[in-house]
């Protein structure tokens, strides 16, 4: 059964509400996020396993993907459902034959050539971005609205667009034939996570909460 990418949670621990990284995780698949990416840039690869450990046991009570961003053996050690690589990361042709044909890989793109390239190298997913500002990434660099179109042109697979995503331009990519939201503070920062997350999903499928918003 292909994933469902229309609400991508990209945890992120320096900029979420609750106390532990579970319970974020846990309001955000509760409130209708589809697929979590768990995120670590700064911790020993044992808190990583530990961590990744205890979210897949959250995904698959709610029957979601998780992604690992980047380590590619902290995903084979947990039974993830796929990798996410970056333009600096191991190049994706190589992460494809480490992981094997029955993983989700996803690569991040900055551009029409990147995401053919990366179509090429056996990506399942793009994701796009930064679409804006960020404060999760204040140094990425942004994608044109006009380039996101070329590259949905250019490429037949799911596209998640990322960076500065919100309730307020949620509703533009959806009609743009984009696949889902990826989504950091928007969502895992909120008070109300599950509140946030079911209301970005419904702005995004143009099924906006009554009542919610």
């Amino acid at each position: 059964m292909k994933p469902d990418y229309s609400l991508y949670l990209v945890t992120d621990r320096m900029h979420m509400s609750t106390r532990t990284l579970g319970e974020a995780v846990e309001q955000a698949a509760a409130g209708g996020c589809t697929v979590v990416q768990l995120r670590e840039k700064e911790i020993p690869a044992l808190d990583f396993y530990m961590l990744a450990s205890e979210v897949k046991k959250i995904t698959d009570r709610y029957g979601i993907p998780l992604i690992i961003n980047d380590r590619i053996d902290i995903a084979l050690a947990v039974g993830a459902a796929g990798v996410h690589i970056g333009q600096k990361d191991i190049p994706a042709d190589i992460a494809r034959k480490v992981i094997g044909q029955d993983m989700l890989l996803g690569v991040s793109v900055g551009s029409a050539a990147e995401a053919v390239n990366a179509v090429e190298d056996g990506a399942d997913y793009l994701g796009v971005g930064a679409m804006f500002p960020t404060v999760t990434k204040p140094d990425a660099g942004y994608v044109s609205m006009e380039e996101l179109g070329k590259i949905r042109q250019m490429v037949d697979i799911p596209i998640v667009v990322i960076g500065g995503i919100n309730r307020e331009n949620a509703m533009l990519f959806q009609p743009m034939g984009i696949d889902g939201l990826a989504v950091v503070s928007a969502v895992i920062a909120e008070s109300d996570i599950k509140k946030s997350a079911s209301i970005l999903r419904s702005l995004f499928s143009g099924k906006e909460a009554i009542g919610e918003l």
